[in-house]
């Protein structure tokens, strides 16, 4: 990918503990360059604990902003001059702009997911959705969900019950916690039209996975089945999810649509995401080969 530099050319990046794996230096790069936009987009490593730091290094650097994995999402949200609504529903910030001396948080990951639903034609007003896990991702799914995506109620499905019941709290009979056990699985899956796995079960890398996938057989006829793993493009709930005639999703979409949003506030650049799209996947599967 051929990249100009310009002395005007302003810089953005992406900050983790680890992050040197991370697609989002290819992504945004990607997009910039098909917009013609003055940016760069770089990985920086910075470690736990020192968010803090790194705003002041950034700044001073001058940076126009930043985007932020794990571990830093939580540590950045009291370090923010202003938060958009997302940040403070999550308490996580994915996104920060800067701005004449102040850092502005935004959080995109569950206006992406959703992006990537709609993308995909699958409708979540009115539905009810199962939600597995109740780590990072599903603190901005299973909200977005009830609120955006207009669900009529979202199960949030996790092995310990106090952090379902922690998620669940603020959303009253909308957001309802449940246990981990396959006949539980079950049971919710044959009410609703969707699930998605928030948890790393099936992730390249680890050895976890699902130990009974049961529930897929009690799902409805024309359901849907979105992974947020995308390493690997298939992971094995959904291989047998598409074997049983589901619509299957993995978590590329999402990664993508959050991106979109993030750039159009770092550059406040309207961007039309569906024509991103096949840009940034070919460019991914090129840089896979």
């Amino acid at each position: 990918m051929e990249v100009t530099l310009h002395n005007t050319t302003q810089k953005l990046c992406v900050i983790g503990d680890p992050v040197l794996h991370s697609k989002s230096p290819l992504i945004q790069n990607t997009m910039l360059r098909a917009l013609g936009l003055d940016y760069i987009y770089l990985c920086q490593p910075v470690p736990r604990g020192r968010a803090g730091e790194w705003l002041k290094c950034a700044a001073f650097a001058g940076y126009a902003g930043f985007n932020a994995t794990m571990p830093h999402k939580e540590e950045l949200l009291p370090l923010m001059d202003e938060l958009d609504e997302d940040a403070r529903m999550y308490g996580a910030v994915n996104t920060v702009c800067i701005r004449d001396g102040k850092y502005y948080g935004f959080n995109t990951d569950g206006k992406g997911f959703l992006a990537s639903l709609r993308h995909a034609g699958v409708n979540t007003a009115g539905q009810r959705v199962l939600v597995l896990g109740a780590g990072g991702a599903a603190k901005a799914v299973a909200p977005k969900l009830c609120q955006e995506g207009a669900a009529q109620a979202v199960y949030v499905a996790n092995r310990t019950a106090e952090k379902a019941r922690a998620l669940c709290a603020p959303w009253g009979e909308r957001m309802i916690p449940a246990d981990f056990r396959p006949e539980t699985l079950a049971d919710l899956a044959a009410q609703c039209s969707l699930v998605v796995n928030c948890t790393n079960l099936g992730m390249e890398g680890t050895t976890g996975q699902f130990a009974d996938f049961s529930f897929l057989d009690a799902l409805p006829a024309g359901a849907a089945v979105c992974d947020l793993i995308y390493a690997p493009a298939e992971t094995e709930l959904l291989r047998l999810a598409r074997m049983r005639g589901f619509t299957a999703l993995n978590g590329l979409g999402m990664l993508i649509w959050q991106a979109v949003f993030a750039l159009e506030h770092f550059t406040r650049t309207p961007i039309d995401g569906a024509a991103m799209l096949p840009l940034v996947e070919e460019a991914l599967e090129a840089q896979s080969r």
